[in-house]
């Protein structure tokens, strides 16, 4: 009997929260215009948390927290209030600075004072299962978004935007692998592992680097030189970098040019992000829409990165495709660590030149860490080029007549983002969305910081589910879909000059 009132009393409470959650969605309705599309009104926005007043958070603590008596509807100024379902927005990237420093980060410390939540957290883990829904703790955090991560690929932008300088078929492969295994070392650094944020739906990223190349005779000279088929030998030296910025103290005549990059959150769930590189001046563009997929392995984190990037090459209408490799979060209950392992084929359709890479994992006992090995074949099968080496560190490129160069990652400059201050940012551009986040991780403010990051993610909770009911598209700004995959709106097209972005 006694079981029967207390089962009875818990059911009325439940009831009793839910016609409160109802009456207060129903009032909140009732305020909203009645409209056929949905307008800043009816979608939440960060810094309008009026609308969702009544509803409860929790804290990593599991305490509850009231977004009416916290500070959560402090953390975001009024200039977030932007209506994330306007067209796409121009970006004058002449308002653009360059950042101070290339990004870093240190290494967790403190692992001790929280250890007992990471016990908790794996307490309720089981081996494979999926942690794309898992809320982790805020202290493991990057200060920065995944669509900015998504930009260090372009840390050495100089080695990119030669690949169309190159003469034939096979120097241009040669060109893209040797700038795809040197696109990582700068965002995943090796000693430290870290998430970064999620990116929120509808959320943008803008940037651009500017590159000071070398004269063209001269940077087709030392195009020419990646051939394999060139007579000229290459040393095993290190200072013999491909960097084309390594000759500018030797050159007298350089020119300018731009790369810019956009990105955009397009898709909740699967949590797809969207990006897009161009170089009018040079006709290269490249895009990619990608989503991951955590995997809980006991003492380690995997992260595959699903989906495909193209690259294309409009002066000779080559387009190359290519997938990302997976990253693995090590020794998560001491000091995690990061690497990366899998199998990635690089291919051109058109020139039938391929490469295959893999990323090796360090085994149980011995071996050594971040090693990649790779091998780029010519439309007969038959290899060209054997690399070998760490990819955040020396690899060394064997060509088939013999000759071979070294490549130090250590070495080669990186190239500084140029975005715009945030003060002419927009409320959904990742660094004015996570402001309050990155500002409270800086300060050591853990708990600001979690509730700062709820308050993002409730309102992106709320939006999905208003979407839902009214089975209303996300409407995106800069990319739309094409079958599995996100492509830009305005790719750059053979012979424009001006930039899409």
């Amino acid at each position: 009997m006694l079981l029967l009132k207390a089962t009875s009393s818990a059911v009325t409470l439940c009831l009793e929260k839910c016609l409160s959650l109802l009456t207060n969605q129903a009032s909140i309705n009732k305020d909203e215009k009645p409209s056929g599309l949905q307008n800043s009104s009816s979608i939440l926005l960060p810094g309008n948390p009026p609308s969702y007043s009544s509803l409860q958070l929790h804290d990593t603590a599991d305490h509850t927290v009231s977004s009416k008596n916290s500070p959560l509807h402090l953390c975001y100024s009024s200039q977030l209030q932007e209506n994330i379902v306007s067209d796409e927005v121009r970006i004058n990237h002449d308002d653009e600075v360059e950042d101070s420093e290339p990004y870093t980060d240190v290494e967790l410390s403190g692992m001790e004072e929280h250890k007992n939540v990471i016990l908790h957290l794996l307490s309720q883990l089981k081996l494979g299962m999926d942690l794309t829904k898992v809320v982790l703790p805020t202290f493991i955090l990057e200060k920065r978004s995944l669509l900015e991560m998504f930009a260090d690929c372009m840390a050495h932008p100089d080695l990119f935007i030669r690949i169309p300088e190159m003469p034939t078929p096979e120097s241009r492969m040669l060109a893209v692998v040797e700038w795809f295994l040197t696109s990582f070392h700068s965002g995943r650094q090796g000693s430290i592992a870290k998430k970064p944020y999620n990116p929120i739906i509808g959320e943008t990223f803008h940037c651009s680097w500017i590159v000071n190349e070398v004269a063209s005779d001269v940077a087709g000279q030392h195009s020419s030189d990646q051939d394999s088929s060139a007579t000229s030998s290459r040393t095993s030296s290190a200072s013999q970098s491909t960097s084309a910025t390594n000759l500018s103290s030797d050159i007298t005549s350089q020119q300018t040019s731009h790369l810019y990059y956009c990105a955009e959150q397009v898709s909740h769930h699967p949590p797809v992000s969207a990006f897009y590189y161009e170089n009018p001046e040079r006709q290269i563009c490249m895009d990619a829409s990608i989503w991951t997929r955590s995997k809980f392995m006991g003492m380690s984190v995997g992260v595959a990165m699903i989906g495909k990037v193209h690259l294309h090459l409009l002066t000779y209408g080559e387009e190359y495709e290519f997938s990302l490799p997976s990253a693995y979060a090590r020794s998560i209950l001491t000091v995690p660590w990061v690497e990366l392992g899998d199998k990635v084929t690089l291919g051109c359709e058109k020139s039938g030149y391929s490469a295959a890479v893999i990323f090796h994992t360090k085994p149980f006992y011995g071996g050594r860490l971040h090693r990649v090995t790779a091998e780029v074949r010519n439309p007969s099968g038959e290899p060209i080029c054997k690399i070998s080496g760490e990819w955040n560190g020396q690899m060394e490129f064997t060509y088939a007549n013999g000759s071979s160069k070294i490549v130090d990652t250590s070495h080669l400059p990186v190239a500084r983002k140029h975005v715009r201050p945030l003060k002419i940012q927009g409320g959904m551009e990742s660094r004015k969305l996570w402001q309050k986040v990155t500002e409270s991780l800086q300060n050591g403010d853990v708990t600001k910081a979690t509730e700062c990051k709820q308050q993002l993610e409730e309102i992106q909770r709320q939006n999905e589910r208003q979407r839902r009911e009214s089975r209303m598209p996300f409407p995106t700004k800069y990319f739309h879909r094409v079958g599995d995959e996100w492509i830009f709106k305005k790719r750059l097209r053979p012979g424009q000059k001006e930039p899409s972005i």
